[in-house]
């Protein structure tokens, strides 16, 4: 599968890879690369950077939302090849060296076998290096608070509950978010479109990402560009809002109540 770039605003970019989104951010010659996707998707990333006039060696920096393999894929081939540096919320920097791992497991994707879409997913997975031990050897915290000096001059915001150190980064100048994970218009293993929570299995802390919905709706914007799903338009609080209320509305049903 080829990576499809998609332009959304100017210097701005959503890059679908295998059941995953990255986002590129042009200043000129120079690049940010927000997420690498899995480790499979390494020729997509650097395809797609050749798309928009760019190459590793023009790459800033990476900032990754959160340590997961789906988005830190190609991070450590960026920092050990090129000398990219490796951008984290301070949280996540030991879960991008895999001190620890906050991730759904073997066991978590067998309980939920029932949903559609799971088997070809848990397949493609393996296939793409989800599995793979992929860390990053030297990751760093954010150099600063506020708006990064950096291609697109995004800035970081917490929203831990998906991982500890979850982060989305704000683009104020162009009313974007890139959501990362907290905040996603589709997945392959869920049968909703438009603004939602992924399930809860893949969350380390539920209670944290409903919370930083929140968080996310204080934002803003009028494009959300997440880590799964299609670019989605309209307001961000409102998405934020429709994302609690679906997941209100599952919990409940799932309650019995």
């Amino acid at each position: 599968m080829r990576a499809e770039v998609h332009q959304v605003a100017e210097g701005t970019y959503l890059v679908h890879g295998n059941n995953v989104n990255w986002v590129i951010l042009k200043d000129g010659d120079a690049f940010t690369l927000i997420d690498t996707g899995y480790p499979g998707d390494r020729p997509g990333v650097l395809e797609s950077l050749a798309a928009v006039g760019g190459s590793p060696e023009a790459v800033a920096a990476v900032l990754v939302t959160h340590a997961h393999n789906d988005h830190l894929g190609s991070a450590e081939y960026l920092r050990a090849t090129h000398g990219t540096p490796v951008y984290l919320h301070p949280a996540e920097v030991p879960h991008a060296r895999r001190e620890f791992l906050h991730q759904a497991t073997i066991g978590d994707v067998v309980r939920n076998v029932w949903r559609p879409g799971m088997l070809p997913w848990a397949a493609h997975v393996i296939k793409v290096g989800g599995m793979e031990h992929n860390p990053v050897t030297a990751p760093e915290p954010f150099p600063g608070a506020g708006a990064l000096d950096l291609p697109g001059r995004p800035v970081p915001v917490h929203t831990p509950g998906h991982t500890d150190g979850h982060c989305v980064y704000h683009l104020p100048e162009a009313g974007i978010v890139v959501s990362g994970d907290a905040l996603v218009s589709g997945h392959a293993v869920s049968w909703v479109r438009g603004p939602q929570l992924l399930p809860g299995f893949f969350h380390h802390e539920r209670a944290g990402v409903l919370a930083s919905l929140d968080v996310i709706a204080a934002l803003d914007g009028d494009t959300l560009l997440p880590g799964h799903g299609p670019v989605h338009r309209g307001a961000v609080r409102a998405a934020a809002e429709l994302a609690r209320d679906r997941a209100t509305r599952t919990s409940r049903r799932r309650d019995g109540s």
